[in-house]
């Protein structure tokens, strides 16, 4: 046996309450559990290693149902932004735009389009063109080694509609409809766990109803699961919330809401419209979970804030339009007064957009950690003449948090029993939206031990078996002989996030151990130089 976790405190993932025990670990699964073992005065299990686990909490590795770490892991082998939560897997492909499947143009133009998520990637070898290349680009990692954490992934409709249709508003032709099905299909057969999209990004936003239910048809062919951002978050987000859940019952498709949110001043309180909506349809058999951040500010990128029609033909068209004086003056218009449908039909407030990070680092000075409206007062000048101007200096690169939550929705909906948790971290810019860093202990930290909205029991079981029950992996996410052994133990009474908006690289507290796969890579608290972590593949 390689490892004896002895007398921990075992909260094992199902949400019953915890028990103590000493838990054997050999070759990379959880092989014995031996309940209350010091109070029995039976034999105890011995091992290569012993570890001292009193006053300690072992539960499964967390699960990060919605990340940005695509390029993160290839980039970074320490990860610690991850590992040093207790994340054990990610699911990347997030919001309808990644890396595969792509052809050469297609990748150059998500490299341009995401940048403000995950970087242009210079320092990345892009030698994969398909999901199946990805993933086991993910496999060999570093010299072969593999990554620091594991990784799923869910094919995205964006970049697959980038393919076969282009960056035009229109409804696909039949022959493009039937080349989306066959790139989600061979996506899902290579290994991706299901589909995700972005419908208020370009172009997936771009797909009527009727082409994504004919996608998510594929999805549930495969046994995978439809990921949707949604349409709006603001002023149409109870109706946003309704169309995704009719076309995949229509589609006979699992559902799974990232960031499910009720955002801006006009859902205040309104969470509970969602949850009763929620509700009802799970009654009548829908099949569907969601993921939260315990955040109230949202992030993303600046130009996402775009009207839709001003984003149509890819990065460059975009920044002819913003180059252009007349073209300028209608997308304010669209932003200020009518609500673009890019900042969820809301009409934008430049006081709650603040810049996280920039591409162009010559940029950062003038620009990171300050709201628009701030640096627009510097300079004397209108909001709308700052982020412009930004928004051309660094070619769409700049990202952004949105400050428009609600504490009281934030609760609502991470007490609901199909909800688990997801950073929605993204890992760039000089001012990183501290739940990249801080997520899962924030949740522990601060919801369970300070504010008691959760049980610990209830809490491990959102971030561990309830995403592992919708990945429908059979061996993770509880603390059960056989399953692999990738486990957290964290301090109960001290475990919190050390990100703030002010320092939000900071690392958590109270996490002294992550184990993925049976092996330490975090140790005495600190990353080891283990690369466990491998592609986690649909099926597999």
């Amino acid at each position: 046996m390689d490892l004896v976790i002895r007398d921990a405190e075992v909260v094992d993932g199902s949400g019953e309450p915890s028990y103590r025990a000493d838990v054997v670990v050999a070759d990379g699964r959880i092989t014995g559990i031996v309940k209350e073992a010091a109070a029995a005065g039976c034999q105890r299990p011995r091992a290569q290693r012993e570890l001292d686990a009193e006053g300690l909490v072992l539960a499964p590795g967390f699960i990060d149902m919605h990340a940005h770490s695509d390029l993160a892991l290839l980039r970074d082998p320490e990860h610690t932004a991850k590992a040093a939560q207790g994340v054990t897997l990610e699911v990347l492909g997030q919001d309808g735009l990644s890396y595969a499947p792509v052809d050469d143009r297609t990748l150059e133009e998500v490299r341009r389009a995401i940048t403000g998520w995950n970087g242009y990637g210079e320092d990345i070898d892009f030698s994969w063109r398909s999901v199946g290349e990805y993933l086991d680009r993910l496999d060999h990692g570093f010299d072969g080694e593999g990554i620091a954490v594991n990784a799923a992934y869910l094919v995205p409709q964006g970049t697959v509609r980038m393919l076969a249709v282009g960056w035009e508003n229109r409804e696909a032709t039949p022959q493009e409809l039937d080349r989306m099905r066959e790139l989600v299909t061979a996506g899902l057969r290579e290994g991706a766990v299901g589909m995700s999209s972005g419908l208020t990004y370009t172009p997936g936003m771009y797909a009527k109803d009727a082409e994504l239910t004919e996608l998510c048809r594929v999805v549930a062919e495969h046994g995978g699961y439809y990921c949707p951002h949604h349409r709006s978050y603001g002023a149409g987000a109870l109706q946003a919330y309704e169309e995704m859940v009719a076309l995949t019952r229509e589609a006979g498709c699992a559902l799974h809401l990232a960031h499910a949110t009720m955002n801006f001043g006009v859902n205040k309180g309104r969470a509970p419209e969602l949850l009763a909506l929620l509700d009802d349809a799970l009654a009548t058999g829908a099949d569907i979970t969601l993921d939260t951040y315990p955040y109230t500010p949202g992030c993303t990128t600046l130009v996402a804030m775009l009207p839709s029609w001003a984003s149509e033909g890819g990065p460059e068209a975009i920044l002819a339009r913003l180059k252009d004086d007349d073209t300028a003056v209608r997308i304010r218009h669209d932003m200020e007064v009518v609500g673009a449908d890019g900042c969820h039909g809301v009409p934008i407030e430049w006081d709650t957009i603040e810049i996280s990070g920039v591409a162009d680092p010559a940029l950062a000075a003038s620009y990171g950690g300050r709201t628009i409206a701030r640096s627009a007062e510097a300079n004397g000048e209108e909001p709308w003449v700052t982020a412009r101007r930004l928004l051309v200096e660094d070619r769409l690169g700049s990202t952004i948090l949105q400050h428009v939550g609600h504490e009281e929705n934030v609760r609502a909906i991470m007490r609901h029993p199909v909800h688990t948790g997801g950073s929605d971290g993204i890992l760039r810019g000089d001012k990183p939206h501290p739940r990249a860093y801080g997520t899962f202990p924030h949740y522990l930290g601060r919801y369970v031990r300070e504010l008691g909205v959760l049980s610990l029991e209830e809490c491990v079981a959102h971030l561990t078996s309830r995403p592992a029950a919708r990945l429908r992996l059979p061996d993770r996410g509880l603390v059960r002989e056989g399953y692999r052994a990738d486990l957290v133990l964290f301090d109960p009474a001290t475990v919190a996030a050390g990100s703030t908006y002010e320092a939000p690289r900071t690392l958590p507290t109270g996490i002294p151990y992550v184990l993925v796969d049976g092996r330490f890579v975090i140790e005495d608290g600190r990353r080891t130089d283990v690369l466990a972590g491998r592609a986690i593949r649909r099926g597999a």
